[in-house]
């Protein structure tokens, strides 16, 4: 039987599956959702001044992706413990906001309830890293790239609302529109 130390060493070969996995949905739901610049009613929107080229978007989250892959793969890999749970509950719950989160901003042009969205996907994202870096530190901080993204989408997705009256599908009067 394997000790603790030879499973935890062990994470790269669940990240076989993980990374993939994860950057493969993501990519999947993007698409599904024509998400970014090519979606005729996105690109019609006024964009906030601090908004990052179309290009860094793809590439930011296949890197975010991967990075999260990594961090799961090495949680996995952790003993079975009330706390690597819920991690692993808070992560799927935050993955799932998160692969949700495209369908309802681009593919339904739901603007306010997006931001709704992304503001409970961060808070459970940081719940999730913190658990993470109390299991495994390096899992934890695996995230904060990620995090630090979502605190940008958040504020984009914020903006987008404001300096687009009239454009939500469904507005709920959080951004103005």
């Amino acid at each position: 039987m394997a000790t603790v130390e030879q499973r935890r060493g062990e994470w790269w070969k669940k990240a076989l599956i993980t990374v993939p996995l994860i950057v493969g949905i993501g990519s999947l739901m993007g698409y599904l959702s024509n998400s970014g610049f090519e979606n005729g009613w996105y690109a019609g929107l006024d964009k906030p001044s601090f908004q990052p080229p179309g290009w860094a978007f793809g590439v930011v989250w296949t890197i975010l992706y991967t990075l999260m892959g990594i961090a799961l793969a090495m949680i996995l890999s952790e003993p079975d413990s009330a706390m690597r749970r819920t991690a692993l509950a808070l992560f799927g719950v935050q993955l799932g906001l998160n692969f949700g989160w495209s369908p309802i901003f681009f593919g339904a042009q739901m603007i306010d309830l997006a931001l709704v969205v992304i503001v409970i996907m961060l808070l459970t994202a940081a719940a999730t890293a913190n658990l993470f870096r109390r299991l495994r530190p390096v899992a934890g901080w695996l995230l904060l790239p990620y995090l630090l993204w979502l605190c940008l989408a958040t504020a984009l997705n914020y903006e987008t609302g404001r300096l687009n009256p009239g454009a939500d599908a469904a507005p709920l009067g959080i951004t103005g529109a």
